[in-house]
């Protein structure tokens, strides 16, 4: 669906392209939430906005979006794993956010192409 398109290599290449943005970073000491639980929630609620966007999806549709969804937790957690666990920083959660959402406008592209 989103995994095998070049919108999604280039998303890739642009997560690639700020590594040092989470690379030897610093968090407020307060911090709770990891640089993966950021991930998570953000992409759930993006996913969730999709879904509820578009309502004529089939179960068998969101399904494949949920496969999607963890294809692309899993490449995200290869990426970044060695910072995954790192309290995320105010940048850092700017950045997941800004990501989250190119992932969802590539979600929406491919739902109303077909």
């Amino acid at each position: 669906m989103v995994t095998d398109t070049d919108g999604y290599i280039q998303i890739i290449e642009y997560l690639t392209e700020h590594l040092s943005l989470f690379e030897n970073s610093t968090a407020p000491a307060q911090a709770s939430e990891t640089v993966m639980s950021a991930i998570e929630v953000e992409l759930c609620e993006q996913i969730i906005s999709v879904c509820s966007q578009n309502e004529d999806l089939t179960f068998n549709q969101r399904n494949a979006i949920i496969r999607e969804v963890d294809a692309i937790v899993y490449d995200l957690e290869e990426i970044l794993s060695g910072v995954i666990n790192n309290p995320v920083n105010a940048a850092q959660q700017a950045f997941i956010i800004e990501f989250s959402s190119l992932i969802k406008n590539l979600f929406d592209t491919v739902i109303h192409k077909d």
